[in-house]
């Protein structure tokens, strides 16, 4: 691609696309390929103008030159990196609304004689009076009624320009809520939208083997089996489970699926396996469904947001109220007239959403997703916040410090067994085996026949006729009733209290124990004194790990209270607890055995490498992985229920005094309506800016 650099500085350039004219989709192109480079730190291209302004590492100059050398708009490598709905389209056609609005308002207004300005302006207000008329006529008096009455009264009072005022700062309003709307909707949708990056494929042959998502094709098998989000949309060939849909269409209840049924990408299977056959390839079919769902919820809403709302259509009622008063004590139409002039209801229903989407905005840059602005709400309000231990508190890359064998066993076909079974269920202990066998350059071909996963104890599988189990104390000690020989007694004693300890049994007896080191996060004991400060009343960890191992950790992070060696249940009726105490509860977890509570929690936090299903039923995902991000949610929470409260005593005390001095006949009816319209975009586009000042 032939390219000019216009400007540089030191880690900063400037460069112009030498081509006639550039598309959206080019531009979408160019930007996030200059953006996949390790060294780029941002990239924003114009595609007006074919100018894009790259910031990258001082040092990195001759590498950003060459990737702007190889783009190439045919190139599949780069197409792929472009995402569905980047934003780039709804941007234009938004910005283009606004400068054909003022441009059309300028014109009219320097240009076109009184009369013909008259006429455009009775054109422009029918859709007014037609919306309020429609309004009345369902017996609801709504913020449409009292802008058809404002611009009705301007115009029976022969004062058009008022009228056209009015109208002109409507639309420009309407315009940026429409925006946006859009705009949260987009970038949710964006959130939520699947990162499922491997999936196990059905070959002819019968064997499964692991394949990037981006390569399956229509008509390939996909294998899923407990917890692993569905990543395609298909139809069911064989197998049964029962599948939780919440994410897409918000059904409560798993819905059974057999052969015949179709699945969608992004549900996951709560329970049983399911082979199916794709319908749609990666990136296809899930976005739309997604805004559809998103359309049809009030999850952008906060409860503080929602009632606000209510209280504007109820002002409106007021509003007519007063100017009757108003006239009936002043026998003055244009007192009277204040009150349909300036009405709370504009500020209120744009202010909100603004602020609430702001916050959204704000937790993405630090790659935190939420899901909706009342679990915002719920972060605020929040008492009492529950930690599960491993991948959590702890670090979600643990480590298989050591194996000690038994019966035989040697570490190498013990670790190839328990890599087999591990793999198929991702999460951050399941994965220290399978990286671990990687290390050692161990190869673990399929060796079992169906692999079943017990939620909260383990995996159990069948290899050469015999039962093999692999998991916690409880399930294969306990459950499975497996004993230990009295000659290997000493050595199983021995084993060090400080590990997390992974069971392998195999046909009654057991093979291996894997310890597991999992090291407290740097950044755990920070976080927590730091919650302490911000108002968490209990914070608190449960983990199904052993009580010695949980012991030792809270002792460090100083909890208030720890509960070892529980089960999904146990973490789910723990937050049922809290609640009956009058406390709203934040859960924090990564593993299919969080859930439960999860979904219980008033807030649900993920860490994004836990299981997939977790970031499914989780309201907020941490993308990054970092603890330090919950306190940046709280802050961004705060910050939020600040702005709200604060922006609605502004918008009721500034539109009170106008509409007072209008009523007491200091402040004519247009002037009145113009700084009430100024305000309303002022603290719109207020409500817009950061609520957190970037570190």
């Amino acid at each position: 691609m032939k390219c000019r650099i216009l400007h540089e500085s030191s880690g900063r350039m400037r460069v112009h696309i030498d081509q006639f004219r550039m598309t959206l989709q080019q531009a979408d192109l160019i930007e996030y390929a200059i953006r996949s480079l390790d060294c780029v730190e941002n990239v924003r291209v114009y595609e007006r103008t074919g100018n894009a302004i790259i910031s990258y590492r001082r040092g990195n100059r001759r590498a950003v030159v060459e990737a702007l050398s190889e783009l190439n708009y045919e190139d599949e490598k780069f197409q792929a990196l472009v995402p569905e709905h980047s934003g780039r389209e709804m941007r234009n056609k938004y910005e283009e609304k606004l400068l054909f609005s003022v441009l059309n308002k300028g014109f009219r207004t320097l240009f076109f004689p009184s009369a013909l300005n008259t006429a455009v302006t009775v054109a422009r207000a029918i859709p007014y009076f037609v919306k309020g008329a429609s309004a009345l006529l369902r017996g609801k008096i709504e913020v449409s009624v009292l802008d058809a009455a404002a611009i009705g009264a301007s115009l029976l009072r022969g004062d058009p320009d008022t009228a056209g005022n009015v109208i002109f700062l409507q639309n420009l309003g309407d315009i940026l809520e429409d925006w946006t709307r859009e705009k949260s909707v987009d970038d949710l949708a964006e959130m939520m939208s699947l990162h499922a990056d491997r999936v196990w494929i059905k070959c002819p042959d019968g064997e499964e083997v692991l394949m990037n998502t981006d390569e399956v094709q229509a008509g390939d098998l996909v294998i899923v089996r407990t917890s692993n989000v569905i990543p395609l949309d298909g139809i069911v060939v064989s197998g049964e489970a029962s599948v939780n849909q919440a994410s897409m269409t918000g059904e409560a209840a798993p819905v059974f699926k057999t052969e015949g049924a179709s699945v969608f990408a992004g549900t996951v299977p709560n329970e049983g396996e399911l082979v199916y056959r794709v319908t749609q390839k990666a990136g296809k079919g899930k976005y739309d469904q997604i805004v559809k769902m998103i359309e049809e919820s009030e999850k952008l809403k906060s409860n503080t947001v929602t009632a606000a709302y209510h209280l504007a259509d109820q002002l409106v009622t007021g509003a007519f109220a007063g100017m009757g008063l108003t006239y009936l004590l002043t026998r003055n139409i244009t007192r009277a007239m204040s009150f349909l002039m300036v009405d709370f209801s504009c500020a209120l229903k744009l202010s909100m959403p603004l602020a609430v989407m702001s916050a959204m905005r704000d937790a993405g840059k630090y790659e935190i997703s939420v899901k909706g602005g009342k679990f915002l709400e719920a972060v605020s309000e929040a008492e009492t916040i529950v930690f599960d231990k491993t991948g959590t508190l702890t670090y979600a890359t643990p480590k298989v410090a050591d194996i000690v064998t038994f019966d035989g066993w040697s570490e190498t076909e013990a670790l190839r067994l328990a890599a087999c079974m591990e793999e198929h269920f991702p999460h951050s202990i399941a994965n220290a085996v399978v990286r671990e066998a990687a290390d050692r350059k161990i190869s673990h071909e399929e060796c079992h026949t169906k692999v079943e996963y017990i939620v909260a104890h383990g995996i159990a599988t069948t290899i050469n006729g015999k039962r093999a189990v692999i998991g916690s104390h409880h399930f294969v000690m306990e459950d499975e009733k497996i004993c230990v020989s009295d000659a290997e007694r000493e050595k199983y004693n021995a084993i060090p209290a400080n590990y997390s300890p992974l069971y392998l049994a195999v046909d009654g007896k057991l093979a291996a124990v894997l310890c597991i080191s999992d090291p407290i996060r740097e950044e755990a004991a920070g976080v927590i004194r730091q919650l302490h400060r911000m108002g968490l009343k209990k914070i608190c960890m449960m983990t199904g790990d052993n009580s010695t191992t949980a012991g030792e950790v809270a002792k460090k992070l100083c909890l208030d209270e720890f509960h070892a060696e529980v089960l999904p249940e146990d973490k789910a009726a723990f937050v049922r607890s809290e609640h009956a105490c009058g406390r709203k509860v934040i859960m924090v977890g990564d593993g299919i055995n969080d859930t439960p509570a999860l979904s219980e929690a008033d807030v649900g936090l993920a860490v994004s490498n836990g299981a997939p299903i977790a970031q499914e039923v989780a309201d907020i995902v941490i993308s990054n992985g970092s603890l330090q991000e919950i306190v940046r949610m709280r802050q961004i929470a705060e910050a939020l229920m600040k702005r709200i409260h604060g922006n609605y005593r502004n918008i009721m005390g500034f539109n009170s005094v106008l509409i007072g001095l209008g009523a007491m006949g200091l402040l004519m009816p247009a002037t009145a309506s113009l700084l009430h319209n100024m305000s309303t975009i002022g603290i719109g586009l207020y409500s817009m800016t950061p609520l957190i000042r970037e570190e």
